[in-house]
């Protein structure tokens, strides 16, 4: 199944291999996408990655979360885009632009001193309080969502990913922990994921019906079971029902928020029991919704992606750490060279002169 095609929306994606939206620190200081952006993913895309997810794009400078993180807020962003969708069209695979605000991880700076999030709330890592958006605030943010899909629709994106996960701004509307508004945008489960059905809603207004619209989703905060107020199951069902009723094509399927521990980006992943973590939410998503799951989340070997596929945990089997190690991971199980990615998540990739593998397997 690793090689069936697979149909999201109006996407027919060759086979079930998805590179998970990852920061590359690539961009320009202002968001411009750079051609060391073009070479990555067309790198990918020669190497037979089905679909592509780019690194998260700003929808407004207020919501930027990193140095060198790409931007989607302005127009003139258009053309470099346009280029980087045109390299990767040369090849089968698909391209869709993941666009985020950053909320409670916004990166601060002189320029940009507030950062905006649904509820006062204090980062217990860092003892920042954000500012609670105004009812104008949230209304100008679904805008800027808008407009960033238009945009990438112009460049020629074959769709869009709404990042609803990892503690950015989509996925503190959603999770109690960090929504405690009594207004038309906080409290019930369906309140809570107003702003992002709302968002679908002015996407479809301004750039019609047919632009694929996927969603990272946080299936879970991360915290320790037992843990009241916090996002999991069987919320996070019901908030995947919610996206599906609305028009989504795809939801990939990940968690954890920073304030919970070592839930993102776990490492020493070395045995299949311990690869697929959110593998228990795929499988109750995806048993919810008629539409594509995607799962990410520490996949390393063959065996465990057929499994996944196989056993109805997910349809699409997402990779991030793998893919910086070995760009043509996917043509070596294709080809029978390896059933095992080299990847030992150790999480030196995360490099901020520009993605990289830098560990020395010659140790």
């Amino acid at each position: 199944m690793l090689f069936k095609p697979i149909r999201l929306g109006n996407i027919d994606v060759p086979n079930r291999f998805v590179r998970s939206a990852t920061h590359e620190w690539m961009a320009e200081p202002d968001g411009t996408p750079t051609d060391r952006i073009g070479d990555l993913y067309e790198e990918l895309a020669r190497n037979e990655v089905g679909l592509i997810i780019t690194g998260y794009a700003y929808v407004n400078p207020k919501g930027k979360s990193d140095h060198l993180q790409q931007g989607i807020y302005d127009d003139r962003f258009i053309g470099p885009y346009k280029k980087i969708v045109s390299r990767v069209h040369r090849h089968k695979s698909k391209i869709v632009m993941q666009i985020v605000h950053g909320g409670r991880q916004t990166m601060l700076s002189a320029q940009n001193p507030i950062m905006l999030a649904p509820s006062a709330v204090t980062i217990t890592t860092s003892g920042i309080t954000p500012e609670e958006m105004t009812e104008a605030e949230i209304l100008n943010t679904i805008e800027d969502f808008a407009n960033a899909a238009r945009r990438a629709k112009e460049a020629g994106f074959d769709g869009v990913q709404l990042h609803c996960a990892h503690g950015f701004l989509l996925s503190n509307f959603i999770s109690p922990y960090t929504n405690r508004r009594k207004d038309r945008w906080g409290g019930s489960t369906e309140k809570r994921t107003r702003i992002i059905t709302d968002i679908i809603t002015r996407i479809r207004e301004m750039i019609g019906e047919e632009f694929p619209i996927l969603v990272k989703l946080n299936a879970t905060d991360g915290f320790p079971p037992g843990r009241k107020n916090v996002l999991d199951s069987p919320e996070c069902i019901e908030i995947a029902k919610i996206l599906a009723a609305n028009g989504v094509c795809a939801i990939e399927v990940s968690g954890g928020i920073a304030e919970a521990g070592d839930e993102l980006f776990r490492t020493k992943i070395d045995r299949p029991e311990e690869e697929a973590y959110y593998r228990d939410y795929s499988k109750m998503i995806k048993e919810a919704v008629n539409i594509p799951v995607i799962l990410v989340g520490g996949i390393r070997s063959r065996a465990v992606m057929e499994k996944m596929l196989a056993e109805d945990y997910a349809d699409m089997i997402s990779l991030c750490r793998p893919l910086i190690c070995e760009p043509d991971l996917v043509v070596k199980i294709r080809s029978g060279e390896t059933d095992v990615a080299k990847c030992v998540s150790c999480n030196l990739c995360s490099d901020e002169t520009g993605i990289k593998c830098n560990y020395d397997f010659a140790e």
